[in-house]
């Protein structure tokens, strides 16, 4: 049988999950979901040599299976929808062309056993494409990594790679608490990783805020960092960068 050449696409769904994403990232991410329907479940190998380093903004709409090799869920369980659904239509009209073939010959109330016979046949395949639609919807879920729990770090991390990344310490209050409401699941996958998020987050913060008062200087954010340090009674190390901001002021 040919390969089944397409698969229903939700604009609605669409839009609000990829709100927030550059064009760029939009039209890598289709052409991944492209991809996997063409070839299957990817190697990061396969992703990058197509996408490049927009992979590291996107990586979070796809998990990996129990090979490593990533994909999405949701188009997964589409593919599966529409070739059940496609497989429960051919059965019903080969169930229905056996009973009804030779209809001139039988009796009237034959004709009329016939087609309850086929009805029941019906409702027989829809019950069981249901069951296996179901069962496949579990073995996807069992062989990707939405069953494991998020990795879900400290405030401490979470301010020390926006300061190390030109961010702020209202940018990482505003990102931990965020997530920390969504239980470190985003688009209902555990964050693994929320670095691949931060980065994205200073970017549209940056870009937001420069359409409207201004971003930051680098001075306002290294006295921000020295604060937070000191805060924490880590006069040292707050002493040492200090020396180093001094340094780069003179060079």
């Amino acid at each position: 049988m040919a390969k089944d050449p397409a698969f229903l696409f939700y604009p609605g769904d669409y839009i609000g999950g990829t709100m927030g994403m550059t064009f760029e990232e939009k039209g890598a991410y289709i052409e991944l979901l492209m991809m996997q329907f063409m070839r299957g479940h990817m190697t990061e190998h396969m992703i990058v040599q197509v996408i490049g380093q927009r992979w590291d903004n996107i990586k979070h709409k796809f998990v990996q299976d129990d090979k490593g090799l990533f994909f999405n869920v949701r188009l997964d369980e589409e593919k599966i929808k529409r070739s059940n659904f496609t497989k429960s239509r051919r059965n019903n009209k080969e169930g229905k062309n056996k009973y009804t073939k030779n209809k001139d010959k039988e009796e009237d109330n034959k004709v009329h056993m016939s087609g309850h016979v086929t009805s029941h046949m019906e409702n027989e395949n829809e019950n069981v494409n249901e069951d296996i639609n179901n069962t496949n919807k579990i073995e996807i879920q069992k062989n990707s990594n939405l069953m494991r729990k998020p990795n879900i770090p400290t405030y401490d991390q979470v301010y020390e790679y926006f300061y190390r990344n030109n961010g702020t310490e209202e940018m990482a209050k505003s990102f931990f608490n965020k997530h920390e409401a969504m239980g470190w699941y985003f688009n209902n996958s555990p964050i693994s990783n929320f670095t691949n998020l931060a980065q994205n987050f200073i970017n549209n913060w940056n870009k937001n805020k420069t359409q409207t008062n201004g971003t930051k200087s680098r001075a306002e954010r290294h006295s921000e960092g020295l604060k937070y340090l000191l805060k924490r009674g880590e006069e040292e190390y707050a002493k040492v960068m200090a020396i180093n901001q001094q340094n780069k002021a003179n060079e």
